[in-house]
């Protein structure tokens, strides 16, 4: 049976400093073109906000206004476009009403929403061409197979695209739409896995998947910078301290000076190269993991609330502020929202399945003999069963990676429905190794 998948791929482009002020402007456009929009939108009655009317005046702004003619008139429908898609989840609660996109808080972007005008070619092992509309032809990064020239079809095909500027520069991002085989069930074995700090992965049968970068700090507090190597550090140290003595020149309500800002992208562009560092390792770990393992558990977990910072009030001081904002840094970096996204629709592609499992004493609970003994939790790192008829003692992580598998088989898997988890019963037996 064939199914159709659709994904992004993103590489990135070797633009001449021309064509960088080119696309440059068609960003600046496509932002001001939102912010037109949505002035427009908010003074008109309701009875007349329709999208003809705002069709008609997009039009008539790329006429009046030279400078928004640079941006294509699809690119132009891209914004109409996203701004009602605002606006829709916002009315669904989804999220929250669209607003005004300032110059330096906006990530610079121009949608391209018709893959034929990308007429995309390889060059050779390492580079592609790609056509950009008003821009001409640009180089990319050739890093994967793309359904092009002879190889695309109706079903095998690039549908779109879209130019992003970050810290390291210009990238398109490729729309891609396939049509492959349904994967087989996967029959590999069932694995619980627990995201850690002192572990980032966890894994109930002891294969534990760790990225080797966890230098410490003075005060036990986790290294921030643990993806930059020891001279990107120094040199991040040296661009922090020359940008906070820079800053202290600059008078109150004055805008920064073009020196600092130049320091401010340095910082910013070794920032951007720690995180695709960690989002690297956070693929290559997931993509094992789905063909490896058939069935993989992992808890559901409560990020925004476990990341809540423990400050208090002025009359109900927290506790312990530092290190807890010390544990939310730790636990903000490895991105474990953004492992279990990869890991659902990368065992989906391979044929498995991802459970989720109430997170609450599973940290707490003694795999080997299912009690919850005050006390069994030492730190972040030990787990010592105080039951005097058991005495199990060992990784924290590794604890909770087998209750979590140990729930699954139990029946306590969750599935989300109208909005809720709901608990699946299942049938299974306790395990051994669980016991």
């Amino acid at each position: 049976m064939q199914k159709k998948r659709q994904f992004g791929h993103r590489a990135r482009l070797a633009l001449t400093p021309a064509q960088v002020r080119l696309v440059a402007n068609q960003a600046h456009a496509a932002r001001a073109m939102w912010n037109l929009l949505h002035d427009w939108w908010t003074m008109l009655p309701k009875d007349k906000r329709t999208l003809a009317a705002a069709d008609a005046a997009i039009r008539q702004a790329r006429k009046d206004i030279d400078w928004l003619a640079v941006l294509p008139a699809q690119a132009s429908q891209s914004v109409l476009k996203a701004y009602f898609q605002a606006w829709k989840n916002c009315w669904e609660g989804r999220a929250d009403a669209p607003n005004f996109k300032t110059r330096f808080r906006t990530v610079l972007s121009v949608d391209i929403p018709q893959g034929r005008d990308l007429q995309i070619t390889r060059v050779h092992r390492r580079w592609g061409l790609v056509n950009i509309p008003k821009v001409g032809r640009v180089r990319f990064r050739w890093t994967r197979d793309l359904p092009v020239g002879r190889n695309a079809n109706a079903d095998n095909r690039i549908t779109g695209a879209r130019l992003v500027k970050d810290a390291l520069g210009w990238h398109v991002s490729l729309r891609v739409q396939t049509l492959e085989a349904a994967p087989n069930p996967h029959a590999g074995p069932e694995v619980g896995i627990d995201a850690g700090v002192t572990i980032p992965l966890a894994l109930s049968d002891g294969n534990h998947q760790d990225h080797g970068r966890q230098p410490r700090l003075p005060g036990g507090t986790a290294d921030r910078d643990k993806w930059l190597n020891s001279d990107e550090k120094a040199k991040l140290l040296r661009l922090e301290r020359r940008a906070a003595h820079r800053k202290s020149f600059r008078k109150p309500g004055r805008k920064a000076s073009n020196r600092l800002k130049r320091i401010y992208d340095q910082i910013a562009s070794l920032r951007a190269r720690a995180k695709r560092r960690a989002s690297d390792w956070q693929h290559q770990t997931t993509t094992e993991l789905a063909r490896t393992y058939g069935v993989i558990v992992v808890e559901k977990l409560d990020i925004p609330n476990m990341v809540r910072s423990a400050r208090g009030t002025v009359e109900r001081p927290g506790k312990n502020v530092a290190q807890k904002s010390g544990l939310n840094r730790a636990i903000a970096q490895e991105a474990w929202g953004r492992t279990v996204t990869m890991l659902t629709y990368k065992t989906a592609r391979h044929g498995g399945t991802l459970h989720k499992v109430p997170a609450p004493n599973t940290s707490l609970r003694c795999s080997a003999c299912g009690f919850i003994t005050p006390g069994s939790r030492k730190d972040q790192a030990t787990f010592a069963c105080k039951n005097p008829l058991c005495g199990w003692s060992g990784n924290a992580d590794h604890n909770a990676a087998r209750n979590v598998l140990y729930l699954y088989r139990m029946g306590h898997a969750l599935i989300p429905a109208a909005g809720r988890a709901v608990v699946r019963r299942t049938r299974g037996v306790k395990p051994a190794a669980a016991r």
